[in-house]
């Protein structure tokens, strides 16, 4: 789901119908066949180019530093069977998502591989630790190349973006080895991201791929709610304006320049109706099985442009969406963690310059790790590992089994929360209670070992996957009547179509009732504090992290909060925790999630 709050840190804690039996056919296709005028003649076979040439376009979205295979949960996806039913496969690594791009590409002469937002931010520690430069360099070894900037570009600021974009060594940190970081082989597009003081793109706002006579432009946006999923310094002197106007604005340029054919990044997007990556959401009518934002940001951008490559929901989908003249245009997302990428295929007419709609095909694939280890990607991860080691091995906690981050409350999320609490009270004995948004919890913790250090340890590197933000763990002041108003932020106004369920600390309880809708799904006479009702006149000491302090995630209640202290950063915290609660012998158990009494 969407993410989180990004602070700079100097060590950068920088986060149906069945298709076929073999769960790989085209998802969301349009009409499958060339236009007849096509012809089957490569071009200049016979001294004749054809008038279609087909392009294939390679894309994916929010990998999130992942180079290694993600673990748990995480790690992998589902797919439909032809008999109904679900399996699930392991997924992702890039590693892997070499060996496949690269195997993808075979046989086609022209292939462009574009990328929709959140390529670095919220990683693991293998890039996180390092400013996410390794993350940089594997993309660029992937060949990628195009990518729309989504809101984790802006963990750090536009400063560390231009760095990623241009190269230099990091102004803190400096340079990780003798070679200065050259930066991204690939231009990062940011049309809605313009500087308040030049009122400018701070990045370019397009870019046109071109081989022989087929040019393809593509224009990249962030979601124009960026500011509120980032924290506010990361997105310090920076605009964000509407994506649809901003694309027809630049797909007008872009005509004006004679490039017809045109793709969007759009690091914004929807939720499917099904889970498995490979579910139709057109086997009722186009577009009908997926909704959320893109959407609407779909049926509003102009049909000059021909096809959406999205991002931002961690969520697979290949669908048509009409456009504003009704006629059907792709949609395409491919999860998250690179666990999945989407071959479309694009067929452009030399005549026209434009792309033939009616053609247009696209698919979602595994990055399954049946194949062979790309070597460079391997050699990659190893140079970054042996100088993440010395850090990432220290054991900092034990656990009795997998301690999973999904659910409306998950155990992890109790887990983190209990841990804030815990600090709150060293910081204060007046702590009462702390809050957790679930988008800063990233991957789970699982007990099967990671590398060498046994099952049911707790490695710093894990926890660091588990919360890379380095926000800091603040207390302030809320009156009995925000706290419950707080609640029912979780299921109203900005999270009334996808409520954000803040992950609570034992000794709060409540219902959520889901019959009902709005605010009113948190049932105010059910929030309990240690078994008494919260007293709406009463001031309660609440723990949390700095971007639900400063009224993220739609939580402007929180913003709003007094006598305010700022602690030390989350992962710590979660360190002291596991280190004070668990040892070899006696390690933790997974927190039941009994909070939350959920009601559907």
């Amino acid at each position: 789901m969407s993410a989180t709050s990004h602070q700079q840190h100097r060590r950068r804690r920088t986060y149906a119908l069945v298709a076929t039996a073999a769960g790989l056919a085209t998802a969301g296709a349009l009409a499958a066949a060339l236009p007849a005028t096509a012809s089957p003649a490569p071009s200049g076979k016979g001294g004749h180019t054809s008038r279609y040439q087909d392009v294939q376009l390679l894309s994916f979205n929010d990998l999130h530093g992942n180079l290694e295979p993600p673990s748990g949960s995480s790690g992998r996806v589902t797919e439909l069977q032809a008999d109904g039913t679900t399996k699930t496969i392991d997924a992702g690594g890039v590693e892997y998502l070499a060996t496949h791009l690269r195997q993808a590409r075979e046989g086609n002469a022209y292939s462009v591989t574009a990328a929709g937002g959140d390529m670095v931010g919220a990683s693991p520690l293998i890039s996180g630790l390092f400013h996410d430069e390794p993350t940089v360099e594997a993309l660029n070894k992937l060949k990628l190349d195009v990518t729309s900037v989504g809101n984790h570009e802006f963990d750090e600021g536009s400063k560390e973006l231009a760095r990623l974009q241009n190269g230099g060594c990091h102004p803190t940190d400096g340079c990780y080895s003798d070679k200065k970081f050259k930066g991204a082989d690939f231009p990062y597009l940011a049309a809605n991201v313009l500087s308040e003081k030049s009122g400018k793109p701070i990045l370019k706002p397009y870019w046109v791929w071109k081989k022989k006579d087929v040019k393809i432009g593509f224009i990249g946006v962030t979601l124009e709610g960026t500011p509120g999923v980032v924290s506010a310094e990361g997105v310090k002197g920076l605009k964000f304006k509407d994506e649809v106007e901003t694309i027809n604005k630049y797909a007008k340029e872009l005509q004006r320049q004679g490039v017809k054919s045109i793709v969007a990044l759009i690091h914004e997007g929807g939720f499917p109706a099904s889970t498995s990556y490979n579910y139709d959401c057109d086997s009722g009518s186009a577009g009908s099985g997926v909704s959320g934002p893109i959407v609407d940001i779909a049926k509003n951008i102009t049909p000059a442009v021909d096809a959406l490559v999205t991002g931002h929901t961690h969520n697979a989908y290949a669908c048509t969406i009409p456009d504003p003249s009704g006629k059907p245009r792709t949609v395409t997302s491919a999860s998250s963690f690179g666990r999945l990428y989407t071959d479309t295929t694009l067929t452009y007419d030399r005549r026209t310059g434009d792309i033939a709609r009616t053609s247009v095909k696209s698919a979602n694939h595994v990055v399954t790790r049946d194949v062979a280890k790309a070597p460079d990607m391997t050699a990659l991860i190893s140079k970054w590992n042996t100088l993440a080691a010395p850090i990432g091995n220290r054991p900092i906690g034990y656990i009795s089994a997998d301690i999973v981050k999904d659910g409306t409350e998950s155990p992890l999320g109790g887990l983190i929360a209990d841990a804030q609490l815990a600090y709150g009270k060293e910081l204060d004995p007046e702590t009462d209670l702390a809050l957790m948004n679930p988008g800063g919890i990233r991957a789970p913790l699982t007990y099967a070992a990671q590398g060498a250090e046994g099952d049911g340890v707790v490695t710093y590197a894990e926890g660091f996957t588990v919360q890379p933000f380095s926000n800091t763990v603040n207390l302030q002041d809320l009156t009995g009547a925000q706290l419950v108003q707080v609640l029912k932020e979780q299921v109203s106004g900005t999270n009334a179509a996808s409520p954000k369920i803040l992950q609570i600390s034992a000794g709060l309880t409540y219902t959520l009732d889901l019959t009902k809708s709005g605010a009113d799904r948190v049932v105010t006479d059910s929030i309990k504090l240690n078994g008494a009702p919260i007293d709406p006149a009463a001031t309660y000491r609440v723990a949390m992290n700095n971007f639900l302090a400063g009224g993220g995630d739609g939580f402007t209640t929180l913003g709003q909060g007094t006598n305010p202290l700022v602690g030390t950063d989350d992962l710590t915290v979660l360190q002291k925790y596991l280190t004070a609660n668990s040892t070899p012998t006696s390690p933790i158990a997974p927190p039941a999630a009994d909070r939350i009494t959920v009601v559907q």
